[in-house]
């Protein structure tokens, strides 16, 4: 009969604490796995790995502990949603990936790692978005689509516009009708850089009308 040793109350106290708190960022954020579904799975990992080490003995001691990593991958995969053209829910299924991680290290009693590892989890989560929001800022995308009179000095000067305000450009296509002639760029760049290009072409006297 297995009885509760002070080690063991150690570790779930632990995977309590690292899987809440890197549950609590995600319910902070809203995400689809939360506060309590974080925790689960650090304590779940943790007695799992626990388990394996003291019923596999010398033999296979690691044998259930290896089924963890499979198990919440399949886990992980629930929360990855497609649609509208992009992925979501990659960085919850890595967040479950890695409670699953600290538990199990938690359960093999790899304690300054596992408490290291979740700080450097909470940092990336906690502090790392603001990074990819300003990378997105950066590479922001918009599609413009200009009439206006087919002459080449017209089109020069509406892509000096776009280059003269940080943007990136490339054309995408132009189809000419009569004397006007509709033309699509594909633009990059900061969001406040599109909100001035807007403003020169509102006032732009070559451009007919337009669609951002």
């Amino acid at each position: 009969m297995m009885t509760l040793l002070p080690e063991d109350a150690l570790q779930l106290i632990l995977a309590v604490l690292i899987g809440g708190l890197i549950g609590a960022e995600r319910e902070y954020r809203d995400k689809a796995a939360g506060f309590r579904t974080i925790m689960l799975i650090c304590v779940g990992a943790t007695i799992f790995t626990n388990f394996s080490l003291r019923l596999g003995g010398t033999v296979e001691p690691t044998r259930i502990a290896a089924s963890v990593v499979s198990g919440v991958g399949f886990l992980g995969a629930g929360a990855i949603l497609r649609g509208s053209g992009h992925v979501t829910g990659l960085t919850t299924a890595s967040t479950i990936w890695l409670a699953a991680a600290l538990g199990m290290g938690i359960g093999g009693g790899q304690y300054g790692l596992s408490i290291a590892a979740a700080v450097a989890v909470l940092i990336v989560l906690s502090f790392f978005p603001r990074i990819e929001r300003w990378i997105d800022d950066l590479t922001h995308a918009r599609t413009y689509e200009v009439v206006c009179l087919a002459e080449d000095e017209t089109l020069k000067d509406i892509e000096a516009i776009f280059l003269k305000n940080g943007l990136r450009v490339m054309r995408t296509g132009h189809a000419k009708s009569g004397d006007q002639l509709t033309c699509t760029w594909e633009v990059h760049g900061k969001p406040e850089e599109h909100e001035r290009l807007l403003e020169k072409l509102l006032t732009h006297t070559e451009v007919q009308e337009f669609r951002a």
